[in-house]
C-alpha cells in the first residue's frame, strides 16, 4: 500500500496508523520530534527538495557520514537548512493523508526504492527511452535515460572506485549515457556531448560509439582540427564506419566552406576603405 501524502512543520500532539488504514482523506496528524532526532533532517529536507526539481537526491551532499556532514561547513544550498543544519532545533511535522493506493497499481518513485529494485528497474526504463527515441520523442528518450544514469549513478557512490561492483555500474551507465548524448546531439547541445563523450574516453579508450558522436560535436562548433582527430580515430577502431564518416567529413567540408564566404562577404571593405581626408582648421 502507498501513502500519498504532504508533510509541512506545524505543532500537533498524537500520530497513530489508525486515521491512515481506515482511509481518512484528508485527515492530518503531527509529530513532535526533539533536536537529538532531527539533527539529520537538514539532508533529508534537501534530498527531498532535489527530488522535488528533478535532480539527484544525494546532489550536493559530500561522501561521508552523517555527523560529518552536520559538522562541515559546506551549504546545502538553502539558508534556512544551513541554519538548522547550524543550529538545530526541535521540529514537529504535520502529515496530511491525500490517497491510498493498493498494492500493484503504483510504481515507487526512484529515490524510495531499494537497490535490488533500482537494479531491476534500469532495463525498463533503458527500453521506454530506446522506444520513445524511435517515436521522435528525443526530449522525453533524454529524460529516460537521465533517470536511469542517475539511478545507477546513486548505486555507484556507494561502491568503492574501480572495485569489481562499481566497474559493473559503471558498464550499465555507459550505454546509457552515450544514448542520452545522442539526444543531446540532435537538441543541439554540443559542448554538453563532448563534454559526456570525453568522460566516457577517459576511462574506455576504445569506444568507438564515444568518438564518433564527440566528432559530431566537434564539427558542429567549428572544432575541425578536434573532429578530424576523433573521425580518424574511428576509422582506426572501426574501419567498416568508412561510409559514415566520409558522409560527416563531407558535410562539416560543405560547412565550413559556406561560413568561410559568409565571413568573406561580411567582412569584404573593412580594411580597404579610402583613408580619410585630413581637415585643415584655421584658428583665428
Amino acid at each position: 500500500m502507498e501513502l500519498r501524502w504532504c508533510s509541512t512543520t506545524a505543532p500537533v500532539y498524537g500520530m497513530g496508523k489508525s486515521w491512515m488504514t481506515r482511509g481518512l482523506w484528508g485527515a492530518t496528524a503531527s509529530l513532535w520530534n526533539s533536536s537529538w532526532h532531527t539533527a539529520l533532517y537538514p539532508l533529508v529536507s534537501q534530498s527531498l527538495r532535489n527530488i522535488s526539481a528533478g535532480k539527484d537526491p544525494l546532489e550536493g551532499q559530500r561522501h561521508c557520514c552523517g555527523i560529518a556532514q552536520i559538522h562541515s561547513h559546506h551549504s546545502l544550498g538553502h539558508k534556512d537548512l544551513d541554519e538548522l543544519q547550524a543550529s538545530p532545533q526541535p521540529l514537529v511535522f504535520t502529515i496530511e493523508l491525500l490517497e491510498v493506493l493498493p498494492p500493484g497499481s503504483f510504481q515507487l518513485d526512484v529515490w524510495a526504492m531499494t537497490d535490488e529494485e533500482k537494479l531491476e528497474l534500469v532495463p525498463q526504463i533503458h527500453e521506454e527511452g530506446n522506444m520513445l527515441f524511435k517515436q521522435g520523442q528525443i526530449k522525453e528518450a533524454s529524460e529516460k535515460y537521465y533517470n536511469g544514469i542517475a539511478c545507477l549513478k546513486n548505486l555507484q557512490m556507494k561502491e568503492h572506485p574501480g572495485d569489481q561492483s562499481w566497474i559493473k555500474l559503471d558498464h550499465m551507465i555507459t550505454p546509457l549515457l552515450l544514448n542520452y548524448c545522442q539526444c543531446k546531439l540532435l537538441q543541439g547541445q554540443y559542448y554538453e556531448v563532448i563534454e559526456h563523450c570525453t568522460s566516457v574516453l577517459f576511462k574506455y579508450e576504445d569506444n568507438v560509439k564515444a568518438f564518433y558522436k564527440r566528432a559530431k560535436a566537434h564539427a558542429a562548433v567549428w572544432n575541425e582540427r578536434e573532429a578530424r582527430a576523433d573521425f580518424a580515430k574511428v576509422l582506426e577502431l572501426d574501419p567498416s564506419l568508412e561510409p559514415s564518416v566520409v558522409k560527416e567529413l563531407k558535410v562539416m567540408e560543405a560547412k565550413i566552406r559556406t561560413k568561410d564566404k559568409e565571413d568573406k562577404s561580411r567582412y569584404k571593405g573593412l580594411f580597404s576603405r579610402p583613408p580619410a581626408t585630413a581637415t585643415t582648421v584655421e584658428f583665428l
